[in-house]
């Protein structure tokens, strides 16, 4: 029975999304509002969690500049 196996190609198979330039500024946007929108009890993970998923996507946009 394989009705819950991935297949090759499903985004189940830990690969990496492939987003385009345009899709990357948007999710940067994104994150900076709920960075933004954070209450003061939020988890310190959350936080730095956070902080590094928008350092990183800055970072990766301003190699695709260069």
């Amino acid at each position: 029975m394989s009705g819950f196996r991935s297949h090759a190609g499903q985004h189940s198979d830990r690969m990496p999304i492939k987003r385009s330039l345009d899709e990357k500024k948007r999710l940067l946007v994104q994150l900076k509002e709920q960075q933004a929108a954070m209450k003061p009890w939020v988890a310190d993970t959350v936080k730095s969690s956070l902080a590094k998923r928008i350092a990183d996507l800055e970072a990766e946009l301003k190699g695709a500049r260069a």
